[in-house]
């Protein structure tokens, strides 16, 4: 419980300050909540001696009292004002820049880590556990702490006027912090069980929905369901093993507390009965007793959550201690665009994927690479773009080590359109300028218009203003990879990657696609992934890829001449494309 008090002010950073103000407005709106209850037993204690004939009451007093009163507890609104609005606008400050942190993270990551992690585990880090520091870290820290101060200052008014039966106080909130540790414990122990079926949850929820062109084809909805049935029920009996284990500690938490108010009231009946008391103090001390628990009462539910936000933040944590690919690169400006693989080899995990590969591409020429399913084709386009690191060898592009570049200036020169192109849920405009935010409407509309998707972007309701459905399936393929096209042609970067571009394009779309690709890789280094021979056959240079070797190497008529493994795979696309060379 204190590790995760601490952790969560360490947390705070550079806003420590005010997390200690809202601290300091917390105890003064303590004093201020104490002030009106010792005004009206003083009252009190003046009526009663004027009824006895002890004194006469001064009427003027009333008055006085009453606006004294009024204005403690005006300023009590006042300094909890003061405390919410240096405190609780603390975690929203805070969840703001770490969410911004992981996203720059996640980016600047290996792609293999996405292989490792589950994706219903990251984003419920990234969105349940961060809500919950968001909105209830904070807070938390204020109940417990806010919740013990306000106490002391309330057990010292106390003490200043019976020591004896302040005491009471302090053993009745020690008596209910033993139970509060209790609480703490099982929450510790319970909570990553709890997250971890709540992100099961997540990972079920997101594998049901992707799954449900095959559920509904199949018709196998039972089956399909199953994961998330689990999961919610896992989530359900750790939830209430919780409540059964928290429900007993919190109740004797608040018995103790509701004894040591009991026990104030009786001791200051008794210390009045026997003369040790005078009456307006015993009126006092009843009045406390109502009061002086109730923020402690409150601590009980910042002890069970602690245990939440310590999970959330070993979340957190573990995403920010993930290795950045480019930790050691610097921003370099290039002459040339030459790539270079010397002795490459890649695995993904312990499967060796490409297996001591060199090969050169000159800039300004078109690679080729070919070869079947499996062979690594993506995967050396994916080390040129660093979306991981080479296990063996070197990749220079223009003379410089990859791992030299940060990822941001590495990818400021390479452009890459993809067979299975991804939209965001944003309109076309802001597809389009994804690469290029700062571009003028003439610059998105001239590259639309050389994609070939201008003509249909202006057949829709609004434009280029139409808000395009979540991966962009309001749209066909033909029409997203176009927009992807004209993505990279905004982008205007001078290495060109094509990974099978045109493969899952019907014939209808297919010669727009393939204008559009030529207006994008004009005098570019282009390296394209392709089964099409009309596609490749004019290559500068193709790359024959199997099992993670370059097999072949050379021009299209070089390599028909060699009777490798390049002309049986011509022989076969002739067949299948049904056309000759």
């Amino acid at each position: 419980m204190f590790k995760t008090i601490k952790r969560i002010i360490d947390w705070c950073g550079e806003f420590k300050g005010k997390l200690y103000l809202g601290f300091v407005f917390s105890i003064l709106s303590t004093w201020a909540i104490a002030a009106p209850i010792m005004i009206a037993a003083y009252t009190l204690g003046l009526l009663i001696d004027d009824v006895r004939g002890v004194s006469e009451f001064d009427e003027k007093w009333v008055w006085r009292s009453l606006i004294l009163i009024t204005l403690f507890i005006l300023v009590r609104f006042v300094f909890d004002y003061l405390r919410a609005k240096y405190q609780e606008t603390i975690s929203y400050e805070l969840v703001a820049r770490d969410r911004l942190a992981v996203g720059d993270i996640l980016k600047r990551v290996s792609l293999g880590y996405f292989q490792k992690v589950n994706i219903g585990e990251m984003l419920n880090s990234i969105t349940t556990g961060l809500s919950v520091l968001e909105s209830m870290g904070i807070r938390m820290i204020d109940t417990f702490i806010g919740g013990y101060l306000s106490c002391i200052c309330l057990f010292l008014c106390l003490v200043v006027f019976n020591p004896y039966v302040a005491m009471i106080t302090i053993a009745g909130v020690s008596i209910s912090f033993i139970f509060l540790i209790r609480v703490s414990k099982h929450s510790v122990n319970n909570s990553p069980v709890s997250a971890a079926a709540y992100r099961d949850i997540s990972s079920a929820a997101i594998e049901y929905a992707r799954g449900l062109p095959i559920v509904k084809s199949f018709g196998q909805s039972g089956v399909s369901i199953a994961s998330m049935k689990k999961a919610s029920a896992d989530s359900k009996n750790i939830n209430i093993k919780i409540e059964l284990g928290f429900t007993p500690s919190n109740c004797a938490h608040l018995i103790s507390l509701k004894l040591a108010s009991v026990g104030i009231v009786f001791a200051s009946a008794y210390l009045t009965y026997i003369g040790q008391m005078e009456l307006p103090i015993m009126i006092m001390f009843c009045m406390f007793s109502f009061t002086i628990f109730g923020k402690i009462e409150l601590v009980t539910d910042s002890a069970h959550v602690l245990g939440i936000i310590d999970d959330a933040m070993d979340q957190l944590d573990y995403l920010k201690r993930e290795k950045y690919i480019d930790e050691e690169g610097s921003n370099i400006s290039i002459n040339n665009y030459d790539i270079e693989f010397e002795n490459v080899s890649f695995a993904y995990e312990n499967n060796e994927i490409i297996k001591n590969v060199s090969f050169e591409i000159n800039e300004n020429t078109t690679t080729a690479i070919v070869g079947p399913s499996g062979s690594g084709k993506t995967t050396l386009c994916y080390l040129i773009a660093r979306f991981y690191d080479v296990n063996k060898g070197t990749i220079r592009l223009g003379g410089h080590d990859l791992k030299e570049f940060t990822c941001d200036s590495l990818l400021s020169n390479i452009s890459m359109v993809f067979q299975n192109v991804y939209l965001f849920n944003d309109t076309i405009r802001k597809n389009i300028c994804f690469g290029k935010p700062n571009a003028t409407e003439e610059e998105i509309i001239d590259a639309a218009k050389k994609s070939r998707c201008h003509e249909f972007i202006m057949a829709l309701p609004n434009g280029y203003d139409t808000v395009v459905e979540e991966g962009g399936s309001s749209l066909s393929g033909g029409e997203r990879q176009r927009i992807s096209i004209a993505r990279a042609i905004l982008k205007n970067s001078p290495i060109v990657i094509l990974d099978e571009a045109t493969a899952s394009v019907d014939p209808e779309n297919e010669h727009l696609i393939q204008d559009a690709i030529s207006e994008l890789t004009k005098n570019k280094t282009i390296i394209t992934i392709a089964h099409r021979l009309s596609t490749i056959e004019n290559a500068d240079q193709i790359l024959v890829v199997d099992e993670g070797k370059i097999v072949e190497k050379g021009t299209h008529k070089e390599l028909l001449r060699n009777n490798g493994v390049y002309k049986r795979f011509v022989s076969i696309r002739e067949t299948a494309e049904g056309w000759s060379i």
